[in-house]
């Protein structure tokens, strides 16, 4: 039993238990209906969370609650029957817990109150009735704890999902190789820690339908949530994305807030608002997920791999959200950097009670990474090489296929890892500088948008709609959410880039599901690829529209036609043509009113076996990092000199903003390299033995302030791929990726030890300078019982992307143009 407090003292994370209460006391969702419940006054919400970590729920009395002045109605898990997820796969979370809990901060009831004070004193009213189960801390405790079972489904026991695949004969290459590595690695979770909280309105409008502003990444995905969570019309649901103050991922998933508040407006009749605290953003969390990892690579004399093998264990903490895209991710993109002729990975997710785990910058890919960065570097140092130089010798080459069957557009990384050597003279001072000061240097790849949608269907990605109105000016309309890295500046200036006019002149309304055209969202770096492509689309239609009608007026070609300045007017003669407005005009009088649509839906992926949906792109961005520190060997203490960081971007179409997004990558990835980590601890049993977060706050959880944020120099590498508007490429997360292997590979090359973890603390440097090995990480890797794997050859051995021994599989596709495939 346990009442809650998570509102009062952001550093309570546990409250104390309240009395006892009949367990046959189960709350119904009483409302009371106030004389003045027709006036438009806002309500607020608070949620009533656990605070034990996995429990059956046996009682809930709102009594005490409900007799507070201003409570208006209390919901629990009975009003919230239909579960919801953002996979279609882990539909496995409900609005409020309809019959057990599985983490600390697992929401129970709602409270809506008149004022936010009300509410948040009547949910410390609100007493919960448990009977505990078994708590499961880490994964090893899943593996070997198959009951009770935190979810009924998933591969067995606690184990959410395993997957193993093998591309070619992987122990051949390894048994007739001149060397092979064999590391493990461990990446400690972190979360996002974004300025602004999560925070959420709902109302019922005056046609009787739902509309929610909420602070969201994914409004489509919130509509589908709310639509099968409150089995609603969809068409009765509107969601409005309003501007974020970072989301990271953190913002990806559809929350729990979201639906209680859209359920509470509908039921009352009155707004009804959300703010959520600091330390309840810390347990809603979905951020980086904890994974141990094995890797072993075969290589030749001189270093060039012949083999990889990897093993990932993933701590998913509670519930799906995109876990088990998580779990390909933890091993999808490790082919696209180097030529890796056979490759075998096998990935392992576990529920455990904790928050759960989901997409945070890099979803899935800078675990993995860390590790192959950091063992390329151990080659290197083993084969008396430099570690640009083995990176440069067994680059992907651009348009091929790799083992795993992704498809590689351009790739800049040789002019990226190029530029960082020579600006930071890596040749020349790596392995050479006093004790105590360290170079490293790693690379990493990252997708330009997943090439399938979470939701497989036969429809766009993104879609742009533009109106074009007399006045000159053009309104875009487009479902992508601005959550700060610029996408609407990018919306204008495309569209205004083909129409010849300012980027002024351009209205952009985005994020808006009752007014926009479906975007997915903004996640895996898709946005500038996807809205970017639909935008020129929608674009050039408008400017061919114009065209014929001025080409007619003007009596010249359509194609001899140019859009500049605001005008339109003849190649061969620019003084013969007309204005903006006047062309505008003539198209009008011509066709009607103006609006056209683009769209955008990446090709079909050359990976045709099952898994093969997660890590194809419609190109790839590369970056590579040199990273200077001063470590010193008596405290372990890391001081951050200078970074070089070198992106290929493809084309910079805003290179203030690219350069932005580089820096704020080299930012949080130094703050995962050196300090964050999202930990827990349990409590002492005479307090209630719960598993808690350690460091729940800002002042607590530790980032990088301006102060320990180092001079950063920027190269950006144009080599524009035509997959990418005018060439375009991402920016948003890649450049994170090779911060974490730099770092660590810097502390080598400072004071001769390996800390095989991150985050890379003092303490571990210090572990490491004191052991006989020199190093500091994970012991064995624990044992998994892997599944058969799925054996796809290689495009070089005659691979046509389908794996030999899978079973056919079947699909058809649903009323909302969802793809459903079964076995």
């Amino acid at each position: 039993m346990s009442s809650t407090n998570w509102n009062r003292d952001p550093k309570n994370s546990v409250g104390k238990p309240r009395r006892r209460v009949d367990a046959r006391a189960r709350v119904t969702g009483q409302v009371r209906f106030a004389d003045d419940l027709s006036l438009p006054r806002m309500l607020h919400c608070r949620l009533v969370r656990s605070h034990v970590p996995h429990a059956k729920i046996l009682g809930i009395d709102a009594s005490k609650a409900l007799a507070r002045k201003g409570v208006k109605l209390v919901l629990t898990g009975e009003h919230f029957p239909i579960a919801y997820g953002v996979l279609p796969v882990s539909h496995d979370e409900h609005p409020l817990c309809n019959d057990k809990v599985r983490f600390v901060g697992d929401p129970v009831a709602a409270v809506i109150a008149t004022t936010e004070e009300e509410a948040i004193d009547a949910a410390n009213d609100v007493v919960v009735h448990y009977e505990s189960l078994t708590t499961i801390a880490t994964p090893q405790e899943a593996l070997a704890t198959p009951e009770p079972r935190i979810h009924t489904y998933g591969d067995a026991g606690n184990v959410h999902k395993k997957v193993h695949f093998e591309f070619g004969d992987v122990d051949a290459s390894f048994a007739g190789a001149a060397h092979v590595f064999d590391d493990t690695f461990f990446y400690e979770g972190n979360t996002h820690l974004p300025i602004e909280e999560h925070a959420s309105l709902a109302i019922q409008d005056p046609e009787g339908k739902l509309c929610i502003w909420s602070s969201t990444q994914t409004p489509h995905y919130l509509h589908k949530a709310l639509a099968k969570a409150l089995a609603m019309d969809p068409a009765h649901i509107r969601v409005i994305a309003t501007p974020n103050g970072g989301g990271f991922g953190g913002k990806s998933d559809p929350f729990n807030h979201e639906i209680v508040v859209a359920k509470a407006a509908l039921m009352l009749g009155r707004p009804v608002k959300i703010c959520l605290t600091r330390l309840e953003v810390f347990y809603c969390h979905r951020g980086r997920h904890p994974i141990e990892m094995r890797m072993r690579t075969a290589t030749d004399k001189d270093g060039n791999v012949l083999a990889l093998d990897l093993q990932t264990l993933l701590d998913g903490g509670s519930y799906g959200s995109y876990g088990v895209a998580s779990t390909f991710y933890s091993g999808a993109l490790q082919t696209v950097t180097y030529t890796i002729p056979r490759y075998r990975f096998r990935g392992c997710r576990a529920f455990t009670n904790k928050p759960p785990c989901g997409p945070k910058r890099g979803h899935g890919t800078p675990q993995p990474r860390f590790a192959q960065e950091v063992q390329l570097d151990r080659i290197a140092v083993k084969l008396g090489k430099n570690p640009a130089d083995l990176r440069l010798q067994q680059l992907a080459q651009p348009g091929s296929l790799t083992a795993n069957f992704m498809r590689i557009g351009t790739i800049g990384l040789g002019a990226c890892i190029d530029k960082v050597v020579e600006g930071s003279r890596f040749r020349e001072r790596w392995g050479k500088l006093p004790f105590g000061r360290g170079l490293g240097l790693a690379c990493s790849s990252y997708l330009c948008g997943a090439g399938l949608a979470i939701n497989w269907a036969e429809l766009p990605h993104s879609g742009v709609q533009l109106r074009l109105d007399r006045s000159g000016e053009v309104t875009a309309f487009c479902g992508a959410t601005e959550i700060g890295q610029g996408s609407d500046d990018v919306l204008a200036n495309i569209v205004a880039e083909i129409l010849g006019i300012p980027p002024f002149d351009v209205r952009v309304v985005t994020g808006d599901t009752g007014l926009t055209p479906v975007d997915l969202g903004s996640y895996s770096s898709r946005v500038t690829l996807m809205m970017g492509n639909a935008a020129i689309q929608a674009s050039e239609r408008a400017r061919d529209l114009i065209a014929k009608s001025v080409g007619e007026k003007l009596g010249v070609p359509p194609s001899r036609l140019v859009f500049a300045n605001k005008r339109v007017f003849d190649a061969q003669d620019p003084n013969v043509g007309m204005t903006w407005l006047e062309a505008l005009h003539r198209a009008e009088s011509d066709h009607g009113t103006l609006g056209t649509v683009g769209s955008y839906r990446p090709a079909a992926p050359a990976a045709k076996y099952k898994g093969g949906g997660v890590g194809p792109s419609p190109t790839y961005s590369y970056s590579a990092a040199v990273i200077e520190t001063q470590v010193d060997p008596d405290t372990g203490w890391i001081h951050v000199e200078h970074v070089w960081v070198a992106h290929d971007i493809g084309r910079s179409l805003n290179p203030t903003l690219v350069e932005g997004q580089v820096i704020g990558s080299v930012y949080m990835g130094l703050g995962e390299a050196l300090m964050e980590e999202q930990v827990f601890g349990r409590l002492p049993p005479r307090l209630s033995n719960a598993l808690v977060h350690k460091i729940p706050s800002i002042l607590e959880y530790k980032s990088l302030t301006t102060k320990d944020m180092p001079d950063v120099t920027t190269y950006l590498i144009e080599d524009p791929d035509s997959a990418g508007p005018f060439g375009a490429k991402e920016v948003g997360q890649g450049p994170l990726l090779p911060m974490m292997p730099a770092l660590a590979n810097s502390v080598f090359d400072a004071v001769g030890v390996r800390v095989d973890e991150i985050p890379v603390t003092p303490e571990k440097v210090i572990r490491a300078l004191e052991a006989k090995t020199k190093r500091y990480g994970p012991g064995e890797f624990p044992t998994v019982d892997w599944p058969e794997p799925l054996k796809v050859a290689p495009p070089w051995e005659g691979g046509d992307g389908t794996a030999q021994n899978e079973k056919p599989r079947k699909s058809k596709i649903a009323k909302d143009g969802t793809r459903i495939v079964t076995p």
